[in-house]
């Protein structure tokens, strides 16, 4: 997600290569600050970090860890505007949430994206359409809420979108909902007709926060946008959206200083799954190749069972890994997002998630091929794979249409598979786990910047 950004620092610490050298400070100053405004970083932005570095850099003696620590301090610095405050909930539910933003930013989907942010801490969620101005906006949420299986309120009698909010908060008390997510309309372009619709609908919801949805694909005009509605609206958070598809991302790094609110998540892949919150330090351990494993332990827990992996860990020890465990593991993978999105959460490994970038687990040719496969299996054969002999191989490459040579290297791939989660399985395995982590994060790319 950050890989640009990232890039832009290695390529700066690398100028760096003897104590006390002022020239080469300047050289890596000037590689960095070429990078950012390459990246789309703000001019103003980019001048005061470049600023704040050098001074700290110089004041601890000029170094390659010197000057780590002084990026590291400035980023946390220029990120934590505005504070780190995830998601609120008020002190008497429910917790009602204002969605705003211009038309296209990608505010319904970012929408329905918090609503399964949400709904994955077991919160009861209701959603509201009061975007009565886009004719496929009620529409486009009522696919979304049939997918992720969270209730929506809409009321086509109502064409006022204030009574549509005052009827859906009525319903939210009595149905006692943790949280109102109310999607209002958004136009082409800010107007004072937008403002005014904004504004009755605000005093009639009573929001404990509202969020603006900035698109990330119009870089700095996002700051712009963010800024104007935060004049005259008010906004206590930005989300962005569309990330994934941001080839700079500079706006990210100075959206919050910019705009004095804090950015609160960021959406980085198409999934419902694919929401983040965005904390200043776990941020800067990403920006600086360092991952994430407080994110990925938090996202993680929040989909896996602490029973179930614990009966899975002990399945795996004991050699008794099967396909029926193989494709529940593969429904828990889908329900934490894009693989590029884990992948950039585990230190070292940041630049892998380019060649994951369009890797997609529900229509990879491989895994549908298993999941076939494993479809035509008996529950015995999935129980206990070593059942299956060449004339239940020929049967069942006979049942999902694959040759038997495709069966046979698909079920070697699986027992090497788990022979492989056997030996990682204990303390020692899981050292040599990240130790390979490791390398496969530094092999032809920089991995974890070097202190």
């Amino acid at each position: 997600m950050f890989d640009s950004l990232t890039n832009s620092f290695t390529a700066a610490i690398k100028k760096i290569r003897t104590f006390d050298d002022d020239k080469a400070l300047i050289k890596a100053l000037n590689e960095l600050k070429k990078s950012l405004l390459k990246a789309d970083v703000n001019h103003k932005v980019v001048k005061q970090l470049i600023t704040n570095v050098q001074a700290q850099t110089k004041q601890n003696g000029i170094g390659k860890d010197q000057f780590l620590d002084a990026l590291r301090a400035t980023l946390y610095e220029l990120l934590e505007v505005g504070g780190n405050k995830g998601f609120m909930f008020a002190p008497n539910p429910p917790t009602v949430i204002l969605m705003t933003g211009l038309q296209g930013s990608g505010k319904t989907t970012t929408t329905g994206k918090l609503a399964t942010y949400l709904k994955n801490r077991q919160k009861k969620v209701l959603i509201v359409a009061a975007d009565l101005q886009r004719l496929a906006a009620v529409e486009q949420l009522r696919q979304i809420t049939t997918q992720i299986e969270v209730e929506l309120f809409e009321d086509e009698s109502l064409k006022n979108p204030v009574d549509v909010v005052k009827a859906a908060l009525k319903k939210a008390k009595d149905g006692i909902y943790d949280v109102v997510l109310i999607d209002t309309a958004g136009r082409l372009a800010i107007d004072n007709e937008l403002m005014n619709e904004l504004e009755a609908v605000k005093k009639a919801a009573n929001p404990s926060e509202i969020f603006y949805v900035a698109d990330s694909m119009t870089g700095q005009d996002a700051v712009r946008t963010a800024t104007s509605f935060k004049e005259k609206i008010g906004i206590d958070g930005v989300i962005l959206s569309k990330y994934d598809g941001d080839a700079k991302g500079g706006v990210a790094l100075g959206l919050s200083s910019q705009v004095k609110v804090p950015l609160r998540f960021i959406g980085n892949g198409e999934k419902m799954e694919d929401l983040e919150v965005f904390i200043p330090e776990r941020i800067v351990n990403r920006l600086m190749g360092f991952g994430d494993i407080e994110g990925l332990a938090e996202k993680t827990a929040n989909i896996i069972d602490e029973k179930q992996a614990k009966k899975l860990t002990a399945k795996i020890k004991k050699g008794k890994f099967n396909f029926n465990d193989f494709l529940e593991q593969m429904e828990s993978m889908k329900k934490m997002g894009s693989m590029k999105s884990i992948i950039g959460m585990m230190p070292g490994m940041g630049n892998m998630s380019k060649a994951l970038k369009d890797f997609d687990m529900d229509n990879s040719s491989e895994l549908k091929n298993i999941k076939s496969m494993v479809s035509s299996m008996t529950m015995k054969e999935r129980e206990n794979p070593d059942l299956l002999n060449n004339s239940r191989k020929l049967r069942i490459a006979t049942g999902c249409g694959l040759t038997q040579a495709e069966i046979n290297r698909m079920i070697k791939q699986f027992k090497n598979a788990g022979k492989m989660a056997k030996k990682f399985s204990g303390k020692k395995g899981m050292q040599d786990l990240q130790a390979m982590m490791g390398q496969m994060g530094g092999s032809g790319g920089m991995g974890a910047i070097p202190r």
